[in-house]
């Protein structure tokens, strides 16, 4: 059963990990998988999770496929490679003996420079417009509130407050509470003022 609000759903998730109850966060998550496999906040969550547990290999798994499910978001990426690096270190502290030969490369060393090839040579497709543009009044028409913001940043919660989306507004500074907690209290303002143009 998918939750009725998931930017709500996620927050919670979110603030779950951050404190530590990760596998919480996993018996939250893990039913939904289905729901959600082409989400890029939810695999990063379920990847932060498994982490989180000591899942390391399942954990390295999700943050590839959120690198491949938004090439241009950094956030998986850095959390990718921090971990591969983690990984790599308490590899070389387990070696036994420091004039032991050098080991062929492991297979997260291949995957994650295949990886780093691929994203380099990322190119987004560029469709010719066969029908007419769209006209302005359509272009100024916000998303439904339903739907799912994958990458909340202030610059769209302010977009949203511009266009009138306060809602969307709300939910989006919400979200940046459970994601950025040392500016926390700014967001609370901006939610503040924006309730009281509700």
């Amino acid at each position: 059963m998918t939750p009725e609000d998931p930017h709500l759903f996620f927050a919670e998730i979110s603030l779950d990990i951050s404190r530590g109850e990760h596998e919480l966060a996993l018996q939250r998550l893990t039913p939904l998988i289905s729901h959600f496999d082409g989400s890029y906040l939810f695999t990063l969550l379920l990847a932060r999770a498994h982490k989180g547990t000591g899942n390391l290999p399942q954990a390295f798994d999700l943050l590839k496929k959120c690198c491949a499910l938004a090439p241009a978001n950094q956030i998986a990426k850095k959390e990718l490679v921090a971990l591969y690096s983690s990984l790599q270190t308490s590899s070389h502290t387990s070696r036994t003996s420091p004039d032991q030969e050098e080991a062929a490369p492991d297979p997260l060393t291949i995957e994650l420079e295949e990886l780093s090839a691929a994203l380099m040579q990322f190119q987004p497709s560029l469709d010719s417009e066969t029908a007419e543009p769209t006209t302005l009044a359509e272009q100024k028409i916000p998303f439904a509130d339903d739907e799912a913001i994958e990458v909340p940043t202030e610059s769209l919660a302010r977009l949203f407050s511009k266009q009138g989306a306060l809602k969307k507004s709300i939910k989006t500074y919400t979200m940046l509470i459970q994601l950025n907690p040392s500016r926390a209290e700014h967001y609370r303002q901006q939610i503040d003022e924006l309730l009281e143009r509700l």
